[in-house]
């Protein structure tokens, strides 16, 4: 029988005391690690150039850079051990009825995204002065010693949104620009297509008339016969060309029928001159509208017309108005050869561009696409609010 060996535990003991020496050595290494590591991240918060704040899960700020202390015109010590909603107050993080994402910290607080990243929302500073201003942050959190802190980056944005307030009342502005000179270049239309009805017009019949006693009651050679009958017939065309350059400026249909009789005499006159069939759905009591609707759907509609005729190489069109409820909703469907997206934002597309203005004005909606599939060709929907009186 052979005799225990004692031999590898003695020889062990060295080896476990050399390592229970070592332990205290490795962890003054691992702390001092964590401080140079710590003491970097401090320093690279302290240098930054955007605004950097932690605080704990209460909302107590644990840290603060220079450049968040300069934008909230404060001191960094000042910061320090403050609430976050002494400069961020807690009922300016939500504003209006806009969609919350994210809770900060426990307190169930939401911060609005409004940012021009997934990450970034928007909130209001408070200065130390009491001035309110605009921000912009990015919030991260990270856990430390099992507490989770957070990281806060904020970016004033005041420059940004005053730069957005000039863009959008530019905007405006030219939106009413743009109503108003369609309004008066409507009323010039309106203006001179009666002046040359009225008074061009009226000279021309009586020109005819006259010549036309005179062709009865002389007694004209072949050759003077020959004369006046052309020239009876130069008054004929120029008549014609009046009443065609009038109509263009103002249809006459407009201001006598009303815009159900407007559409019909202008569906007549494309078909002619154009050979593509353009059925017309509509209800005359329905488009009994005041004259800035009228005048507006008509043109709509003509644009639309000459457009197909230009460039869509279709057989049929379909042109339907409808009443629903207190809207107005006007489609135009062809069977050619369909929009391209990249035609519907050239700047040359002023066609396009005129149709979206007159529905804006009017605080509708307009809708232009390109049918797929089998269904070939360009849709028009716009959808207009009727005024009260109209509804």
């Amino acid at each position: 029988m052979s005799k225990p060996d004692h031999a590898g535990p003695r020889r062990a003991a060295p080896l476990l005391a050399a390592l229970l020496l070592t332990l205290p050595l490795a962890y003054r290494l691992l702390k001092a690690a964590g401080g140079r590591e710590h003491a970097r991240n401090h320093g690279i918060i302290h240098n930054a150039g955007d605004a950097i704040i932690s605080t704990d899960a209460a909302q107590t700020i644990l840290q603060a850079n220079p450049a968040a202390a300069a934008m909230f015109g404060t001191t960094v010590s000042a910061m320090h051990g403050a609430t976050l909603d002494k400069f961020i107050p807690r009922d300016l993080r939500t504003l209006g009825e806009q969609q919350t994402v994210g809770h900060f910290g426990d307190t169930g607080i939401h911060l609005r995204m409004m940012g021009r990243r997934a990450i970034d929302h928007a909130v209001t500073g408070l200065k130390a002065s009491g001035e309110r201003f605009p921000l912009e942050g990015s919030i991260a959190s990270q856990s430390e010693d099992g507490a989770t802190v957070y990281t806060i980056i904020l970016r004033d944005i005041t420059e940004r949104k005053q730069m957005h307030e000039q863009l959008e009342r530019s905007f405006s502005q030219l939106r009413q620009l743009s109503a108003t000179l369609q309004t008066i270049r409507e009323e010039e239309r309106k203006h001179i297509a009666r002046e040359l009805h009225d008074d061009l017009g009226q000279l021309l019949a009586t020109l005819r008339l006259d010549l036309t006693l005179l062709q009865q009651h002389a007694d004209p050679t072949p050759a003077s016969a020959r004369i006046l009958s052309n020239m009876d017939g130069l008054i004929v065309t120029a008549i014609t060309s009046l009443r065609r350059i009038a109509g263009n400026l103002r249809p006459r249909a407009l201001d006598e029928g009303g815009l159900y009789f407007a559409l019909q005499s202008l569906r007549q006159e494309f078909v002619q001159r154009h050979g593509i069939n353009v059925e017309l759905l509509a209800d005359e009591a329905e488009l009994t509208l005041d004259d800035v609707y009228s005048t507006a759907i008509y043109r709509i509609v003509q644009e639309s017309l000459t457009n197909i005729a230009r460039h869509a190489q279709a057989r049929n069109v379909t042109v339907s108005l409808h009443r629903i409820d207190s809207e107005l909703a006007l489609a135009i469907q062809d069977d050619g050869r369909g929009i391209q997206e990249s035609d519907m934002d050239k700047a040359s597309s002023f066609g396009l561009l005129g149709m979206r203005e007159r529905v804006w004005n009017l605080h509708g909606v307009i809708n232009i696409s390109a049918n797929d599939g089998a269904t070939r060709g360009t849709r028009i929907d716009v959808v207009l609010p009727l005024p009260a009186d109209a509804a």
